[in-house]
């Protein structure tokens, strides 16, 4: 066997350290986060859209393993086949808000000739746990259940509440999963306050042997769009000033291809004044209008990945649909555009739709999801710094606001604050934000093990 280096040395001792620590999780736990990360691989829940998802087989497996550790689920559907896990874990300060821990269990459609292994075969090799869903997110969902099992076996109970909820229908709308929970069974979460879900917490490398954790403080708004573009139907030979194709062709690429102003927001702020003293850049002034923010990003290297598609609204043509034959110059054309919205941007976003798009061509939102934030000021947020801390002295914990959007847009109409916090411990060289929807999508099994560990510290005690 080839020799170690000094930090898979190092790592090693503080594995074995944090393992068997009179507090740590038992052995049966990391057992139990990997195989029930490749159980529910196996379990296909793709969802393709328009319904065609079937998450239940997921939701019941789910929910026998909390059973087993005592833990009462409640499997609730809105469509057949679309179903929901909530359970709650009763903490020993009953005064205490509850916290609301949410995956969901769906997943992106996958195509198996594109893959080194099937994606739906949840294999175990060389120590990584390959298919879809094994960063997004079937690794958080497998790794609450192993601690919550953990605690059962040591009749451990957290500090606060702990509301579980495994959710349907998040790769699509979220209408039969967090929406219909969060509209439906709002009392099911009473007492919750704050959140922890997907996308955050992971290891960066952000070169120079830099480790970052980017935790979730804030998310995009959707704003799913859809372009209509009318004119004068007619003959392919003939003039046609008032071609709807044609309408809609410009509006599509003054669309795609404008440029969005700088927008700053607190968690945006937050992310660059700490990663600017990381890299040992004076404070920026980011209060001055002149202050360039580009000029920072090509300072901070691989780290300006974090913040780059979060600094400004965005528009993406993503969809055309016109005509039924060649020689026939059609009397509409639509589009479909992926917008995302700033928190705070949605007035300059729709003004600035309305003037690309011209008096030819009318939108309306199809899909429309708030924008948020979360203090990174909060105890909650210096807790979840802290677990990470813990258990990487070298970590440099760092807020970020996510390009995308995840379920805590949906819980937040309860008035739950959502961070993101999925922690994962990962080697250099492996391409988180790649897995999210990519090809060979998979998951090293220390990096279970180190979430197990991790979020066992910060249920306990946040």
């Amino acid at each position: 066997m080839a020799d170690r280096s000094p930090l898979d040395r190092k790592q090693d001792r503080e594995q074995d350290r944090d393992r068997y620590a009179p507090d740590a999780p038992g052995a049966t736990a990391f057992d139990e986060v990997v195989r029930f990360t490749s159980d529910l691989i196996r379990i296909d829940t793709t969802n393709r859209g328009g319904g065609d998802c079937q998450e239940r087989p997921a939701a019941e497996y789910v929910a026998e393993r909390l059973a087993d550790a005592g833990v009462e689920p409640r499997l609730l559907e809105r469509t057949k086949g679309r179903a929901n896990v909530v359970a709650r874990i009763e903490g020993t300060d009953p005064s205490a808000d509850a916290l609301l821990v949410h995956g969901h269990l769906d997943v992106v459609p996958a195509e198996p000739d594109e893959w080194t292994v099937h994606p739906f075969s949840g294999e175990v090799r060389d120590g990584v746990v390959w298919g879809r869903g094994a960063v997004d997110m079937k690794n958080m969902d497998a790794m609450v259940l192993a601690v919550v099992r953990d605690w059962a076996r040591r009749g451990v109970r957290p500090r606060r509440d702990i509301v579980i909820a495994y959710t349907a229908d998040e790769e699509a709308s979220a209408a039969d999963g967090a929406g219909f929970l969060a509209d439906r069974h709002a009392d099911l979460f009473e007492g919750c306050t704050e959140a922890i879900g997907e996308s955050g917490a992971y290891t960066f490398h952000a070169g120079h042997g830099m480790t970052l954790y980017p935790i979730g403080a804030g998310e995009r708004g959707t704003s799913w769009l859809e372009l209509t573009a009318r004119g004068r139907a007619g003959h392919g030979s003939k003039v046609n000033r008032e071609n709807a194709v044609t309408r809609l062709a410009a509006a599509v690429a003054r669309i795609g291809e404008h440029r969005w102003p700088i927008r700053l927001t607190t968690t945006v702020r937050a992310a660059l004044t700490e990663l600017a003293a990381l890299h040992g850049i004076d404070a920026p002034d980011l209060d001055d209008p002149e202050y360039d923010v580009d000029a920072l990003l090509a300072r901070l290297g691989p780290s300006a990945t974090l913040v780059e598609a979060t600094l400004r609204n965005s528009a993406n043509p993503t969809m055309l649909q016109a005509g039924y034959k060649v020689n026939v110059i059609p009397g509409a054309a639509g589009a479909h555009v992926d917008g995302r919205v700033v928190p705070g941007g949605e007035r300059e976003f729709e003004a600035t739709l309305d003037q690309l798009t011209g008096p030819d061509v009318d939108w309306e939102y199809v899909h429309r999801e708030v924008a948020l934030e979360a203090p990174v000021g909060s105890p909650t947020y210096a807790a979840l710094r802290a677990a990470i801390e813990r258990f990487d002295p070298d970590a440099h914990v760092v807020p970020f606001c996510m390009s995308g959007g995840t379920d805590a847009k949906q819980f937040s109409r309860l008035g739950i604050v959502g961070y993101g916090f999925a922690p994962l411990r990962l080697p250099v060289g492996f391409d988180y934000q790649a897995m999210f929807h990519g090809v060979d999508e998979r998951v090293p099994v220390d990096a279970l093990h180190f979430g197990v560990r991790v979020l066992d510290h910060c249920l306990r005690t946040v």
